[in-house]
């Protein structure tokens, strides 16, 4: 850990994953979180505003960085549902097996350097008939723009905590073992092409 780390790091990636751009994405996903939900990467809590909390019991907030974690304090305070930090990595799930009945994970597996584990975690612990609702960000569509991925992608990780701009998010859902019911893929209006495809969705276990 250094200076960049505890301090520039965190505000260099809050401000990105709360632009508008980014905001009206997480409007439309948000919302479909429901029961005991599970957030993988909560950061400094940009989804907070976005839940609907008539349908959630509890929100277990998995978040490893205190420098997010302290960030997220002035979004959670008027927050009208049950809360529990939990600071482990994504691929350290602290939680028994069929225990939530909605993972949210929204910009994060991008970063997770064990990925897969991460993922097979989060079915794991999903309940059945659970759902894992996800918006990410990640490989585009078109040549040009994958270029500028491969590219920049060594830089903005190390700049964004590990950001990796050309993952697939879908392929990595469907290959843990999860079942695709919803998906929609297009870039973010007012976000830069190389960082803003998205793909959304809700799969199951």
């Amino acid at each position: 850990m250094g200076f960049y780390s505890d301090h520039i790091e965190p505000t260099l990636v809050s401000c990105a994953c709360g632009a508008k751009s980014i905001s009206r994405e997480r409007e439309q996903i948000v919302p479909l979180a429901e029961g005991c939900v599970l957030e993988i990467g909560f950061g400094s809590g940009h989804n907070v505003s976005f839940y609907d909390t008539s349908k959630i019991t509890h929100l277990y907030a998995l978040e490893p960085s205190a420098a997010m974690r302290k960030r997220a304090q002035k979004n959670i305070v008027d927050l009208a549902i049950p809360m529990e930090w939990l600071d482990l990595p994504g691929e350290e799930i602290p939680l028994a097996d069929a225990s939530v009945d909605t993972v949210l994970v929204t910009f994060t597996l991008c970063t997770i350097p064990g990925v897969e584990a991460a993922l097979e975690g989060m079915r794991k612990v999903l309940k059945p008939g659970g759902k894992l609702v996800f918006l990410e960000h990640g490989l585009a569509p078109d040549p040009g723009v994958v270029k500028w991925q491969n590219r920049l992608n060594g830089i903005w990780g190390k700049l964004g905590g590990g950001c990796n701009l050309n993952r697939e998010p879908d392929l990595l859902i469907s290959r843990a073992g999860f079942q695709i019911e919803k998906i929609d893929r297009h870039y973010a209006r007012g976000a830069p092409k190389f960082a803003g495809f998205i793909t959304s969705g809700v799969a199951t276990r």
